[in-house]
């Protein structure tokens, strides 16, 4: 364990991560572009997963919606990709050691292998239920442990900032 904590000592000293901690506008910038896409992200992944459960937009093909709705949830994705490491290098110790920053990541994992298993197996057979208003259970198993998973992830997201050491 002493490595990855030396590891995690030297990413928040250099200085991207020092400018970062020390610049209080910095991190602040960077939060808000990260909160906003991932704001982004849930809200429109919750539009897939949602005519996934058989809830919402359920006139509208499965695959129409989400060539329509996933290319933004992708970019969102992207952006809050490129902006999390940034927080996270500028506190690497305390968020490495913080429980509420291990289970969001946790929820992140699942929710990748959620997708990619709807992805390999689900997906493919979206042709025979594209325009039914209620998908078969394992399209809506995956909505739901999406949409879940996401929400999560914003909530322990926010717990971080309360169960971070004060500076």
């Amino acid at each position: 364990m002493q490595s990855v904590t030396d590891l995690l000592q030297w990413l928040q000293g250099t200085s991207l991560a020092m400018f970062i901690h020390e610049n209080k506008w910095a991190f602040t910038t960077i939060e808000v572009v990260h909160v906003f896409a991932i704001g982004i992200m849930v809200a429109t992944i919750s539009v897939v997963d949602t005519r996934l459960m058989g809830l919402a937009s359920m006139k509208r093909p499965f695959t129409e919606l989400a060539r329509q709705v996933l290319p933004a949830t992708w970019i969102a994705f992207v952006v809050a990709a490129l902006t999390g490491p940034l927080l996270f290098i500028s506190q690497a110790v305390d968020h490495f050691a913080n429980t509420m920053f291990r289970i969001k990541m946790l929820l992140i994992l699942v929710a990748g292998i959620n997708m990619l298993i709807f992805e390999l197996i689900t997906a493919r057979g979206a042709a025979g239920w594209d325009l039914k208003p209620l998908p078969p259970l394992s399209a809506r198993l995956a909505g739901a442990i999406s949409i879940g998973c996401w929400f999560l992830v914003i909530v322990f997201g926010r717990l971080i900032g309360f169960t971070m050491p004060q500076q």
